[in-house]
């Protein structure tokens, strides 16, 4: 059987600080499967259970490789969102994922921890050399995942800068001009083809060395196109943007909350929970994307998706649902069960999880153990957020102790 819905407009709202729309929990008990309308495309269903989230992520019947013949619903107005990993389905997807996978191996991760720390405690020294008030967000907050990836990937130190720049205008929806986000995304691209250009001439043994080696190897397994855009959304923008913006959330967060900071403060072993719990709690992004689309049709519950028809799952939702999360709304860093989908689900589960996890701990121990005393500068309203732009996240965020 086919429902008919109220087609609504989404997202709900702009993005307001850290809060999830109220709409979210309405819809997850009353409409879970929801009928919504982008800016940009056809309408589509939009999940917000857990579980019914999880199967739009992982089940094969929905495909994203669909997404390039349709005009599939968006906030923003890129026409290469589906280039690289993200826009593949199946055989294609898992040849390619198996081979870039390899460089986020848990091992591989944890042999960066130490320089990770070493590059965070370095950061920290300079905090309290500066004294307070500190601006977190330019001096500590994108340096850290730009410096990471950067170096293994292999990014000269002078061209980090661009690289910061480039990956902040692949996250923009409004913030700027098209034109000028097309313009960006082509200049990473051409950076990049040129990085792989000087490692095919000049052979390196960093990420960016093997991964050309393995192009040049066996060009069957990695096309010269899926190397490039590989790098360029899954590796530098995925990699540096979300980590980046995810540290002075996590901050916010913890300021706000005053006993929870207290308490990770006195227990500092509580850092690896606290990131789960934060990564759950916080919806980094300001609504759903990627839709699938409906290979056959599916059912869920009383509502029928048919065959051809996008759908949007909310991890945002789906890690507040209080059929899975005890107390769902509440920041709870000694929480025990926490299956949260912060990084995905299924074939498309975030390739960096580990090094982004790795990154976010390693930030909060070291202020933790050097800063207990960390409070915003200019108190919560004081803190200057990002507009018009796929990721929550914050211009300036000034902290003293």
């Amino acid at each position: 059987m086919t429902v008919t819905r109220e087609v609504r407009a989404y997202p709900f709202s702009e993005p307001n600080r850290l809060d999830l729309h109220p709409m979210y929990a309405k819809l997850r008990a009353e409409e879970p499967l929801s009928r919504v309308q982008l800016p940009i495309g056809e309408p589509a269903w939009l999940a917000t259970r857990y579980h019914d989230v999880r199967t739009v992520l992982a089940d094969p019947r929905f495909s994203r490789a669909m997404a390039r013949t349709r005009d599939q619903p968006r906030t923003h107005a890129i026409e290469d969102l589906d280039d690289g990993l993200i826009g593949m389905d199946g055989s294609d997807h898992a040849r390619l994922r198996k081979l870039v996978v390899k460089a986020f191996t848990t091992r591989r991760v944890e042999l960066m921890r130490s320089d990770t720390r070493r590059i965070v405690e370095g950061l920290a020294d300079a905090m309290a050399e500066q004294g307070g008030p500190f601006e977190v967000v330019d001096n500590l907050a994108i340096t850290v995942p730009v410096t990471v990836i950067s170096e293994m990937l292999g990014v000269p130190q002078a061209d980090r800068a661009k690289l910061r720049g480039w990956s902040e205008a692949m996250v923009s929806t409004t913030a700027l001009p098209y034109e000028e986000v097309e313009r960006n995304a082509k200049e990473l691209f051409e950076y990049v083809s040129s990085l792989v250009a000087e490692r095919r001439r000049n052979p390196t043994d960093d990420l960016l060395g093997a991964l050309v080696k393995t192009r040049d190897e066996d060009g069957d397994r990695l096309s010269e196109q899926e190397l490039v855009m590989s790098v360029t959304g899954g590796l530098l923008v995925t990699g540096t943007e979300t980590t980046s913006s995810q540290i002075p959330n996590f901050l916010y967060a913890l300021l706000t909350h005053r006993d929870q900071w207290r308490l990770l403060c006195e227990n500092p072993q509580l850092v690896p929970r606290a990131v789960e719990e934060l990564l759950r709690w916080i919806p980094l992004n300001y609504s759903a994307m990627f839709a699938r689309y409906a290979l056959e049709d599916v059912q869920f519950g009383d509502v029928t998706v048919r065959k051809g028809e996008p759908v949007l799952g909310s991890v945002a939702a789906a890690n507040r649902d209080p059929e899975i999360f005890d107390n769902p709304d509440e920041l709870d860093l000694t929480r025990e069960h926490n299956p949260h989908i912060g990084f995905g689900h299924g074939p498309h589960h975030c390739l960096g999880a580990q090094l982004a996890r790795m990154e976010l701990q390693s930030v909060l121990s070291v202020l933790v153990e050097r800063f207990p005393t960390l409070d915003f500068a200019d108190g919560a309203d004081g803190v200057v957020w990002k507009q018009g732009v796929l990721v929550r996240g914050m211009k300036s965020l000034r902290v003293a102790w």
